[in-house]
């Protein structure tokens, strides 16, 4: 199991003690986080010795479900890496909904842009003419809520009609050498790249011609010094062998944060800035988005949604064509629309456009056995190859328990999944059993 950088970084954003005062409290509260996140690891690293993703799952899961309610620093940090598993599995309402990061207003945030002097925007048409001309530009993302990548897959084509040739992502480990000859992701390429969405984020962008470029520090450390570590990386991986190239950043959270404050050093990109001299567009996309309680959403966002009610990720403009931003650091804030869902999926999985939903019936596919992961792997690639897409059916037992937890798809048994125009094969992992391939599909062109 490799060190994994993310949680030392759980550990400083997440989590003072919920009314505490006292240091020592504070301090104790510290100490019972450090001693979950250690378990949690542990109970990861178990799960990573099943040999299918259902296995794994079913792993996290059991764990979540058996964690005393009163331990709530467990609770608090297990979460996140069950959220993480739910989202390998296609079950993103629920990974929603494990583990969510509040958005309260905070002094120094931006006025309304509901204020005069500034217009809505598709994100598509606003970033595609803010990033003419740049040598970088960063998206960030929230790691356990796809939404936040969606952008970033459907800008490829434009980036790469731009002249981009670089995607830098975080999650890639550097020895994953022949993912450019293999033209597809495995789950071992990377930690978030086994989700379906990140997988076509690496996917896409080899198929654009892109090259993609691990620049993840493993390194334990302060967050200081691997902030400073990946931006080295970058510039000795990328910078030093072509100082012309144009450069497409994915990175978690405030990564991306040009100046400011940051956990007692400096971002990623303020250190890419200094070493470079290259200013990245800096394009935040983790703020305003819908929570799965809607008070934890920032207030502008809630009155924006009242008063626009859009239904693509959209900026706001003002005359000169600027975009606002929430907060100092950032060059555009992106506003994500609350979920539409059909056959109990977000219909946000289409990527704007680049994919359609493709009704499938667990009844007929998995024989029912439960729980049961069906998967879409395109057809010109390995059996190790990231899902194009996945969905975990789960339905309850007749009759069902009093104390359910959360299931996914609400325990329906037919839905969609979300897939571009090309051919496929759907696996299927039902119960404890050895995933096969069941049938294989063809999506028609438009």
């Amino acid at each position: 199991m490799r060190w994994t950088p993310w949680v030392a970084m759980l550990l400083v954003l997440g989590t003072a003690l919920p009314g505490s005062t006292r240091a020592q409290d504070d301090a104790a509260w510290r100490r019972a986080q450090v001693a979950a996140a250690e378990r949690s690891e542990r109970i990861m690293a178990t799960a990573a010795r099943r040999k299918s993703l259902l296995g794994q799952y079913r792993v996290m899961l059991e764990a979540a479900s058996q964690a005393a309610p009163e331990d709530r620093a467990f609770n608090v940090i297990f979460s996140q890496y069950l959220s993480w598993f739910q989202t390998y599995v296609g079950d993103y309402p629920d990974a929603a909904i494990s583990y969510s990061i509040a958005q309260p207003a905070q002094a120094g945030d931006a006025p309304s842009p509901l204020a005069p002097g500034w217009t809505v925007e598709p994100a598509t048409l606003a970033l595609a003419r803010l990033v003419h001309g740049r040598q970088a530009v960063f998206f960030n993302e929230a790691h356990n809520i796809p939404l936040t990548r969606t952008l970033t897959v459907a800008m490829l084509p434009a980036l790469r009609r731009e002249g981009f040739d670089y995607l830098a992502v975080e999650t890639l480990y550097d020895d994953d050498t022949r993912l450019a000859q293999r033209g597809y992701p495995t789950a071992a390429s990377g930690f978030y790249v086994n989700e379906p969405i990140y997988g076509e984020m690496v996917r896409s962008a080899l198929k654009l011609g892109f090259k993609v470029v691990a620049y993840e520090s493993d390194q334990p450390g302060t967050p200081d010094a691997r902030e400073r570590a990946q931006a080295r990386n970058l510039v000795e991986r990328i910078f030093r062998k072509d100082p012309k190239a144009r450069v497409v950043v994915n990175a978690g959270y405030a990564h991306i944060q040009k100046h400011g404050p940051y956990l007692g050093g400096r971002s990623m990109a303020e250190y890419f800035a200094a070493m470079t001299g290259i200013e990245p567009l800096s394009i935040e996309q983790t703020m305003m988005i819908p929570h799965p309680d809607p008070p934890s959403d920032h207030p502008w966002y809630t009155a924006v949604m009242q008063a626009k009610r859009p239904d693509v990720p959209f900026v706001f403009v003002d005359a000169e064509g600027k975009a606002w931003s929430l907060r100092d650091g950032y060059d555009a804030s992106v506003f994500f629309p609350p979920a539409k869902m059909r056959r109990e999926r977000p219909t946000w999985l289409s990527l704007l456009g680049l994919r359609r939903p493709v009704f499938v019936s667990g009844r007929s596919l998995c024989d029912d056995t439960w729980p049961c992961l069906v998967e879409a792997l395109y057809a010109d690639e390995g059996d190790d190859a990231v899902a194009a897409d996945r969905v975990l059916f789960d339905p309850p037992p007749n009759p069902p328990p009093l104390h359910d937890r959360l299931r996914s798809l609400r325990g329906a048994t037919q839905t969609e999944l979300y897939l571009r125009p090309g051919s496929y094969r759907l696996r299927v992992t039902a119960g404890d059993g050895t995933p096969q391939v069941k049938q294989t599909l063809r999506v028609p062109a438009r």
